[in-house]
Formats: structure tokens, sequence, C-alpha cells
């Protein structure tokens, strides 16, 4: 029993003492350009889904998920906050999400039954709390209450399957970047008081070389 016991200890010292090699030493790669193990990328992934689904457990979605009022409001602020990283209808891998690791989920899918399929309780838990070592954000540290999350989970359950064009109307129709939820919007931004079609259009301004690589120029890139 006692070389058991010795086996195991001698075991876990030496674990310890690999990891604190790892760790000191600098030698774990951790540029976004370069991916995990697959075995990690799993694990990490399990550990993820389990955290998720434990602590999304007693979240109850609102009967109304459905209510186009609140697909409406929520297409505003996915435009504003979410569509570099999670794309919409028709639109093409963005810049940064190219440059991020883990990649964002593309939501805006390419049917309804993706939609359908979402976990509201799950993607109001991620909107609101974001993830850790990840590019998700917690909104509600950025000022989003709970109904403009739900908002948010409205359109990210209603997305998957619009068109390009029906999306644009929804966004034109929106209240833009709003965090005041379904009570009146009290907490919203003021800088964006009015639905994008009803904006006063503003004198073009001068061409400028914007934001360029060498090879293509996003000066002119519009989402």
């Amino acid at each position: 029993m006692n070389k058991v016991i010795t086996g195991v200890l001698a075991t876990l010292a030496f674990g310890a003492a690999s990891v604190a090699t790892v760790v000191t030493t600098g030698i774990v790669d951790v540029g976004a350009d370069t991916p995990h193990h697959p075995v990690v990328t799993d694990l990490l992934g399990f550990a993820r889904e389990r955290a998720i689904a434990r602590q999304s457990a007693g979240i109850t979605a609102p009967a109304d998920l459905d209510d186009p009022e609140r697909i409406r409001r929520g297409a505003g602020n996915y435009a504003a906050m979410c569509v570099d990283c999670h794309l919409a209808p028709a639109m093409a891998d963005s810049e940064i999400r190219k440059g991020l690791y883990p990649t964002p989920p593309n939501l805006a899918g390419s049917s309804p039954e993706a939609g359908a399929g979402r976990d509201p309780a799950r993607d109001f838990w991620i909107i609101k709390h974001g993830i850790k070592a990840s590019a998700m954000p917690a909104w509600s540290k950025g000022g989003m209450d709970d109904e403009a999350i739900w908002d948010l989970t409205a359109f990210v359950k209603a997305m998957p399957g619009l068109s390009k064009t029906a999306y644009d109307q929804l966004v034109a129709a929106s209240d833009g970047h709003v965090h005041g939820g379904m009570d009146g919007h009290a907490d919203g931004h003021d800088e964006h008081p009015a639905p994008l079609a009803a904006a006063t259009p503003k004198p073009a301004a001068a061409p400028t070389a914007g934001h360029r690589h060498d090879d293509h120029d996003h000066g002119a890139h519009k989402h």
C-alpha cells in the first residue's frame, strides 16, 4: 500500500512540475493565429457547454420571443454590436472575425430551422454574461438590461433564413443601438434616436484612403 501511495504522490508531483515548467518557460503558444490541439479544443468546448447548461438551467424564456416588436428592437442592437463577429444574411466573412480565435459562430445561418433549434435560455445567458477567454463580451456590463437582452435573443432566433433585404429592413425599422429594453428604452443612447431609414442624409464626405491593406481598400466597405 505504501508503494502505491508513493507512486501516486510521485506521479502528482511530476505532473505539477511539468505544468509549472510549461507555464514558467512561456512555451505555450497563445497566439490567436495558432489553434489549440484538437483534444484541447474538445475539452474546452465540453467544459464550456456544461458550464453554460448548468448556469442557464433556471432561466425561463418569455413567451413572446416570436413577437415582431421584440425582433424589430433586437435588430438594431444586433447590427450595432454583433454583426462584425456573427455576420448577417449574405454578408461575407468580416475582417475581425477572420482574426478571432475561437471563430465566433455565424448566427445568420441558412434556414429558419437553424433558428428554431436554438436554446433561448442559453443565448440569453451568453449575451448577458459573455464567455471568458474569448471575444464574447458580457453585454450586461455594458449597460444592457434583461429586456433588451431578450430582444436580442429573439432576433438571433429569428435571423436564420432571413434574406438580406428582410434583414436590412428590420435594422432600418429598429430604434438603433438602444439598451433600455421594453420600458420605453429609458437607458437608450441619445445619439441613435431614430430608425436608420428616417435619418437625415448627410453630405458626402470627400473620398479618403480609408482603412487600407496592401491589396484592398476598406474605406468604402459598409455592413
